[in-house]
């Protein structure tokens, strides 16, 4: 196969000529080091003179500087430059990884195997390295005869399923804005389009009807689960505010056979404030967008997006990201996913209500511990879209009635009391929602009369993040 004609080879692998210039560059094993610097981390240096516990070196700025042998670090033979799995560097200290992966990097091969793990950086740019014929140069080979790709790890679990009869599980982690949903979404498109190729390969659909095919529904999940559950922070303009665990399962032979999703801690303080230079979930500013002019109007939206305070306490819109564009992809990806039109506009009316919700005010009462509203226009929206009267709406608020013995009693509420219960009840309708679509996205994945005998499990979770004071 000529892999070198495809235009994503030049991200993956060097060509024979630029590897063999980088790889003859003089090199000196009692000369060439590495020593700390502020600002790059590490830089290469040549050690001038030893003296006892100190070292004198000149850096590859010219600089000449005197430490102690400690903070100096051996630098590998040139022939490791770029090396494709950094298990197998002779030295392997911070300086040399750090060079190894800056370098790479620096050449656009954001992929680096270290023993088991595979090391991504996120290029802040599409490359063409998701392809079908990138993914096909993958399928069945070993790990060592193809260059570090999140599919060849994929592609090792797959075989190794099938191969030991056991099931497998990926671990995708990082820091906030790495790249982990990114890397998920392609690992679950290559397993659909591994288990679809097994599926033709058996004889797949006769008829040659149209139809929303299993791998096309777990690929759909991604849009309505990210409208949801992903938001603008001040790091990343797609974060996922929730953590998920995907098996996919497959029958003995390989073929895909359904799929389930896990989700764990769903971010709900968002719905109810965002911090400056951050935004709530993509849901809202979606529904707000031009994708369905006539949405608004049913939803009885008649203000300005900035005038819903739940919702916009930072920023209404992100750069480049085409909100109509996105509701497009989300509203679609709803309908292959069989959720009915009723349905889809069930959960429209919810996310409206949230809105309208934002906006009841409430008074105190002249010399009582007790708040009444302040205006019910927007309490009266709010129960329209939530299908609930609009008086009982209000009373449950101001006056809840809890259980005393044996007796039911209405306890009084002031304002501060009335405005908690309003958010802790607008987060919790906003849970159920996105708990509601989760099980509705497994009942349409879960394929009847096909066995499931084994499952590929990704787990998408923890977009830790290191401050000074974190």
């Amino acid at each position: 196969m000529d892999y070198e004609n495809d235009p994503g080879w030049q991200y993956l692998r060097r060509t024979r000529e630029q590897m063999i210039e980088e790889q003859s560059k003089p090199y000196d094993s009692k000369k060439n080091c590495w020593v700390p610097d502020p600002e790059e981390g590490y830089v290469a240096a040549e050690i001038t003179a030893t003296k006892g516990d100190a070292i004198t070196v000149v850096t590859s700025r010219g600089n000449e500087q005197t430490l102690k042998k400690e903070l100096v670090q051996e630098m590998n033979p040139p022939k490791f430059e770029k090396t494709e799995d950094m298990s197998n560097l002779p030295f392997l200290n911070d300086a040399s990884v750090l060079h190894n992966l800056r370098s790479r990097y620096g050449a656009m091969l954001i992929y680096t195997y270290s023993g088991l793990f595979c090391v991504v950086i996120n290029p802040y740019k599409r490359l063409p390295i998701y392809t079908d014929s990138v993914a096909r140069m993958y399928m069945g080979k070993r790990r060592t005869e193809m260059p570090p790709h999140l599919f060849a790890v994929s592609d090792q679990a797959y075989r190794n399923m099938l191969q030991d009869h056991e099931n497998q599980s990926m671990l995708i982690t990082g820091e906030s804005g790495a790249g982990k949903t990114e890397n998920t979404k392609k690992v679950i498109a290559y397993f659909a389009s591994v288990g679809a190729s097994q599926q033709e390969g058996a004889g797949g659909n006769a008829s040659g009807e149209k139809k929303a095919t299993l791998e096309d529904q777990i690929v759909q999940t991604n849009p309505v689960l990210e409208a949801f559950g992903n938001a603008k922070t001040v790091r990343n303009n797609n974060s996922s505010r929730f953590g998920k665990f995907i098996r996919i399962h497959f029958s003995k032979a390989g073929r895909l056979a359904s799929c389930d999703i896990e989700h764990y801690l769903l971010e709900k303080s968002r719905v109810i404030r965002q911090a400056p230079g951050e935004r709530c979930y993509h849901i809202f500013y979606q529904i707000y967008s031009d994708f369905k002019p006539e949405l608004k109007k049913l939803l009885l939206l008649d203000q300005p997006m900035k005038n819903y305070w739940f919702v916009a306490q930072a920023e209404l819109s992100i750069d480049g990201v085409n909100d109509t564009e996105e509701f497009q992809m989300t509203d679609e990806a709803f309908d292959i996913l069989n959720f009915s039109a009723e349905e889809k506009m069930d959960c429209y009316r919810l996310m409206s209500g949230h809105m309208h919700m934002g906006n009841m005010k409430f008074k105190q009462r002249a010399r009582e511990e007790q708040a009444e509203p302040d205006g019910t226009d927007e309490a009266e929206k709010a129960a329209n879209m939530f299908g609930v009267d609009a008086e009982k709406f209000l009373s449950a608020l101001t006056k809840p009635r809890v259980k005393v013995g044996t007796e039911w009693v209405s306890k009084g509420q002031n304002v501060d009391q009335v405005n908690w219960a309003v958010g802790a009840m607008a987060k919790g309708v906003y849970a159920r929602v996105f708990h509601w679509l989760v099980k509705k996205c497994n009942l349409t994945l879960d394929q009847k009369g096909i066995d499931r005998d084994y499952f590929i499990g990704v787990l998408d979770i923890a977009g830790f993040e290191i401050f000074d004071v974190n």
